[in-house]
């Protein structure tokens, strides 16, 4: 499975972008926030990613943090969102609204995405709503959470809370790795160290 791509974006569409990796092009499907942090054509991208493999099509869909790629998993949980329903909110919402929507059981703003009429937002809030706060993305009512600043930090977090840290956990862990390690710590070095603090 291609879980992360990095190298040149090559070219890119409304909803697309090809993403060139030591010569060979992959077409990957984006929500409009995702295409916005890429940057402009021929610039160095990395790119998070999904493949959906159904009977008549295999295709990638990209996201700009592990973050949103957990929400996107989330959201075709449901029933009645496919990948482009759920890119389509993705392209609405920053991840930040989208758990507070959900979290508060706010189905209007979920309903402003594109092709989310108000039956399925309620579903989707309804069916979220308990794993809201399990997700990183931003500060939820009543959650006193707060992930360190700077990608790898982030995913990082995302990593711990993936393996069932709370947030709050997660964040305070990555946060001593990071003081153990410095701010220029890799990815794999730092969830390592940061699982020993949240177990610890």
């Amino acid at each position: 499975m291609i879980a992360k791509l990095t190298g040149t974006l090559d070219d890119s569409g409304p909803d697309w972008a090809v993403i060139e990796v030591s010569g060979v092009g992959y077409l990957v499907h984006c929500s409009a926030k995702t295409l916005a942090a890429l940057g402009a054509r021929g610039e160095r991208a990395a790119i998070f990613t999904e493949m959906q493999v159904s009977e008549t099509d295999i295709r990638l869909v990209g996201f700009a943090s592990a973050a949103e790629r957990d929400w996107f998993r989330l959201l075709t949980g449901v029933q009645g969102v496919g990948s482009k329903v759920a890119l389509a909110i993705l392209s609405a919402l920053s991840i930040e609204d989208l758990q507070r929507a959900c979290a508060g059981g706010d189905a209007a703003m979920v309903a402003r995405a594109n092709g989310v009429g108000p039956k399925l937002a309620s579903r989707i809030v309804n069916e979220l709503k308990d794993k809201a706060g399990a997700l990183p993305g931003g500060s939820v009512p009543g959650s006193a959470a707060a992930l360190p600043a700077g990608r790898t930090a982030r995913d990082a977090a995302s990593a711990l809370e993936n393996l069932g840290f709370r947030p709050a956990v997660a964040g305070e862990a990555v946060a001593r790795a990071l003081d153990e390690l410095g701010e220029g710590a890799e990815l794999n070095a730092l969830i390592k160290v940061a699982l020993k603090r949240a177990a610890g």
